[in-house]
Order: structure tokens, then sequence, then C-alpha cells
């Protein structure tokens, strides 16, 4: 399912039309990202949570060259599933 597809089940499911629907997620994923980026976390019940992570520098390998490379530390988004989505899938 890609983000057009989404919409469209969206839409369907709230009688929204589908520039509404692509608002709303929109929004959506805006705010989940505004608070992420701030450090800070999103917790849907039923659904996950959404942190950020910090990863610290590291050497690592050019698999082409084999030269040895530094990678910068940096902050990445996580997400773990919650109960009812883990149950859904299984």
């Amino acid at each position: 399912m890609n983000k057009g597809d989404l919409i469209s089940a969206v839409a369907a499911g709230t009688g929204l039309s589908k520039a509404d629907a692509g608002r709303a997620i929109d929004a959506t994923t805006s705010a989940i990202a505004g608070e992420l980026s701030g450090g800070g976390r999103v917790s849907l019940v039923g659904f996950g949570t959404f942190s950020v992570s910090h990863r610290a520098a590291r050497m690592g390998r050019n698999p082409a060259t084999g030269a040895s490379i530094h990678i910068n530390a940096s902050n990445v988004p996580k997400f773990k599933a919650g109960k009812a989505l883990k149950e859904a899938c299984n």
C-alpha cells in the first residue's frame, strides 16, 4: 500500500473526500515528525510507539575499496509495534 492507496482507504472508511483524507494524513505525519524531531515520542495505543534513538559515531568499511571510513553519529526514528498490531499480523 502506498500513500495514494492509504488516502483512498481512509476516505472510504470515514466518508471524507480524498482531498480531505490526504490533508488529514499529511497533518498526522507532520505532527509525528515534528514531535520526533524534538526528541519526543508518539504513542498510539494498540498501534505502536514512535521514538528517536541515538546512533553513536563508528568506523565502517567501504565495501568497494576496503578503506575505513568514519560514520557520523545520528538520530534515527524507531517504531515498536503495539500488542493489537502484532496480534492482527498473526
